[in-house]
C-alpha cells in the first residue's frame, strides 16, 4: 500500500486496539449513554495470500469513557489541545464555517497522470475522494466526514478540538461508512452501525 495510506489508517487501527487495555473503572458518563450501541468498526483484508486479515469492533460507549479517562498535555476531558491559532496565515474556524454555511458543491476537482482528488460537500457530509494511478496499485480512498461531527469537533473555543462531542455527534448518525481504502495488496474499512460484529 501506498505509504501516505498507510500513515492514514495504522495510527488508527494501533489506537483502537489500544482502547479496551486501558482503564474501563471509570463510570459511565452522560457522554458515554449517548452512544449505547453504536459501534465503530476496522476491517483490514489483504489481497496477499499469507498476510492477515484484521477486524477491529469498538463500542462509541467504550471510547468515549476511555477518551475521559486520558490525561495529557493535548487531550485532557476529551478535548485536543493544538494550536489553530497559529496555521501560517490560515483562519481554519473560518474556512470551516464557510464550508459548513455554504450549498452543496463540488470545491476541487484535480486530475493529472498520478492521481485525480475530489474535495466536495454533499447531503450532509464533507467528501475527500482520491485515486493514485501511480506506483502500479490503482489505489482509491474515500473519507466521508459527516458536517454534524465536524461541526461538534469545531465547538470547542481557543485552541481545542472537541473530540468527546464529535463521538456524541458521531452516535447520533445513522449507518456510515466514513473511510474506504481500496488498492492491489489491501482493502481498508472504517464504519459505524449497531451491530458489535464486522461484516
Amino acid at each position: 500500500m501506498h505509504s501516505s495510506t498507510r500513515k492514514l489508517h495504522l495510527p488508527l487501527i494501533a489506537a483502537l486496539i489500544a482502547l479496551p487495555v486501558a482503564s474501563w473503572s471509570q463510570t459511565a458518563s452522560s457522554t458515554a449513554s449517548s452512544t449505547h450501541d453504536r459501534w465503530l468498526h476496522v476491517r483490514v483484508v489483504s489481497a496477499q495470500p499469507k498476510n492477515e486479515n484484521v477486524r477491529i469492533n469498538v463500542p462509541l460507549e467504550l471510547a468515549a469513557v476511555v477518551l475521559n479517562a486520558v490525561k495529557d498535555d493535548h487531550l485532557h476531558n476529551g478535548r485536543l489541545r493544538i494550536d489553530l491559532n497559529n496555521s501560517k496565515d490560515v483562519d481554519i474556524r473560518a474556512i470551516f464555517e464557510a464550508i459548513r454555511s455554504t450549498k452543496d458543491g463540488e470545491f476541487v476537482t484535480v486530475q493529472s497522470n498520478d492521481e485525480d482528488v475530489r474535495v466536495a460537500k454533499q447531503n450532509g457530509y464533507f467528501l475527500v475522494q482520491v485515486h493514485d494511478k501511480n506506483h502500479g496499485k490503482k489505489e482509491q480512498v474515500e473519507i466521508r466526514i459527516p458536517m454534524k461531527v465536524a461541526e461538534a469537533m469545531m465547538s470547542s473555543a481557543n485552541n481545542e478540538l472537541d473530540v468527546a462531542a464529535a463521538i456524541r455527534a458521531l452516535a447520533s448518525q445513522g449507518d456510515t461508512e466514513l473511510v474506504s481504502v481500496k488498492d492491489e495488496e489491501e482493502t481498508v474499512r472504517i464504519w459505524l452501525d449497531s451491530k458489535n460484529l464486522s461484516d
